[in-house]
């Protein structure tokens, strides 16, 4: 199985930028679709960005479209998420996660649909 490691996470200012990686191990990324959550404190894990395992589709939530872009190195086998425009609504903790290949990819996949996760790095936004 793939274990996910998550960093790049830190305190910005408003309008900054952040980059997070997501280093997997014990498994290429390729074999899986991979996904980014976040969770802000009371509130539900939600889906920010998405990319199928061939590394061809991707996907975003409306609230991120157009800010945040999904890659990787599939040689280094790193995710990233490199976050633009950050505002104080983007402080969370980010979570990436994989999905196995065998399963279908979505757009906008849901937390229950993934089976490998991260620890978690916190984001925090200030006004």
């Amino acid at each position: 199985q793939v274990r996910l490691v998550e960093s790049g996470g830190g305190l910005v200012q408003s309008g900054g930028s952040l980059r997070l990686s997501c280093a997997a191990s014990g498994r290429t990324i390729d074999s899986y679709h991979i996904g980014w959550f976040r969770q802000a404190p009371g509130q539900a894990r939600e889906g920010v960005s998405f990319l199928s395992s061939s590394g061809a589709s991707t996907g975003y939530a409306d609230a991120v479209k157009g800010r945040f872009t999904i890659s990787r190195d599939a040689v280094k086998n790193v995710v990233y998420l490199e976050m633009n425009s950050l505002k104080p609504g983007d402080t969370a903790v980010y979570y990436c996660a994989a999905r196995s290949y065998r399963y279908s990819w979505s757009e906008n996949g849901l937390p229950s649909e993934y089976q490998y996760w991260g620890q978690g790095t916190q984001v925090t936004v200030s006004s």
